[in-house]
């Protein structure tokens, strides 16, 4: 009842892992109907093409089998030299079509699924000789529907035969009244358009098959919901291990962040809430660097670092805030905020030379697009 009900509940389509997981243990769509209607209809083509081929062989080989002298019939060491020779000649006149039979077979599983080596499926499987699930796969429900499409193959094929013999039946009868290699050639034709007729009735076992194939192949390897969230956390991880790994990852970088705050020129805070550390480079940089920024907590540290590493800090809190949330970590300042920093930063320069008096700046000019 378990094991019904959580098919009942397997409504998902296959995802992408549950398709190759299949594959390499074997499980793909397969039509043995058609490669029968490639095999059958190749085999029609090349007996169409090599014809002459065929039916002078087939020829040779009823007048060889008729044109004994009385000594060879007698002889028993001729006549099984006899019949290796019309073996010979028969497998002659087959080649071409075995030799078309046997590359139509190579190919055909590319029309379907393509072709599959799997280690796995090539493995012995103990349980299959289990007298009682052999029973059950025979008698079960897919031996019934096997069953089921082998006598409708059986009698789809039976009737386009049929139907073919009975449309031939006049030329069959007059086969009688004609020489042997004029009789092996009107009998090769025959042959051959009963052949094409059961070929096509191929085609329709093939195309009711197929999708047939295709829709029992993905209803197998439907997933439930429980399913998909599972095999996602096999390959993505849960969802704890992916939110511990991004707290470790942000762990190191405001680690590492902190490590630049006492290469920093200045920090400006909000003064409380927002602290923005800055690097500037004359020589070397276009426009000065954010190497730090952070808010609450965040922003403690980075003031706490700094005083003891001795780094300025200037109180602007507009400044403050546009450049926290217009600048990523790493990145040169916008251009907006150009004057502004540069009023900071030549404040702080002055300072830290030693020039008294410097008047503090208050006019920091922040444009309305980057006021937060």
């Amino acid at each position: 009842m378990a094991e019904r009900d959580d098919a009942q509940e397997r409504t998902e389509q296959p995802s992408a892992k549950r398709l190759q997981d299949a594959r390499e243990k074997g499980q793909i769509a397969r039509s043995r109907e058609l490669t029968t209607m490639f095999v059958l209809l190749g085999g029609a083509a090349t007996l169409y093409l090599s014809g002459n081929h065929f039916f002078s062989g087939l020829g040779q080989i009823l007048s060889r089998s008729f044109a004994l002298s009385r000594p060879d019939i007698f002889s028993v060491h001729i006549i099984p030299l006899r019949a290796l020779e019309l073996m010979l000649d028969a497998l002659i006149a087959l080649a071409p079509i075995l030799f078309m039979a046997v590359v139509v077979a190579l190919l055909a599983p590319l029309a379907l699924g393509g072709w599959n080596i799997s280690a796995e499926a090539l493995l012995p499987k103990f349980e299959r000789l289990d007298p009682i699930k052999g029973l059950q796969r025979v008698f079960g429900a897919r031996g019934l529907v096997e069953m089921l499409k082998a006598l409708a193959k059986f009698a789809l094929v039976l009737v386009f035969t049929v139907a073919a013999l009975r449309y031939e039946q006049a030329d069959i009868m007059t086969l009688a009244g004609v020489g042997v290699e004029a009789g092996a050639a009107r009998a090769a034709g025959l042959l051959f358009q009963t052949f094409l007729v059961v070929s096509l009735a191929t085609v329709i076992v093939a195309a009711i098959d197929v999708p047939f194939q295709l829709w029992q192949h993905g209803r197998q390897l439907r997933m439930s919901r429980q399913e998909l969230k599972d095999e996602m956390k096999e390959t993505d991880g849960s969802p704890e291990m992916k939110s511990r790994i991004r707290s470790l990852q942000q762990e190191v970088a405001r680690r590492r962040m902190m490590e630049e705050v006492p290469k920093a020129d200045v920090i400006i805070t909000n003064p409380e809430h927002y602290a923005v550390a800055l690097k500037f480079d004359p020589d070397r940089m276009a426009a000065p660097l954010v190497v730090a920024k952070g808010v609450d907590e965040v922003a403690a540290n980075i003031r706490a670092v700094g005083d003891e590493h001795n780094v300025m800090r200037f109180a602007a809190p507009p400044l403050a805030r546009a450049l926290y949330y217009t600048t990523k970590l790493n990145h040169e300042i916008p251009a907006g905020l150009y004057v502004a920093v540069a009023r900071v930063l030549a404040y702080v320069f002055q300072l830290r030379d030693g020039v008294v008096n410097v008047p503090l700046p208050t006019d920091l000019p922040i444009p309305d697009e980057y006021v937060h």
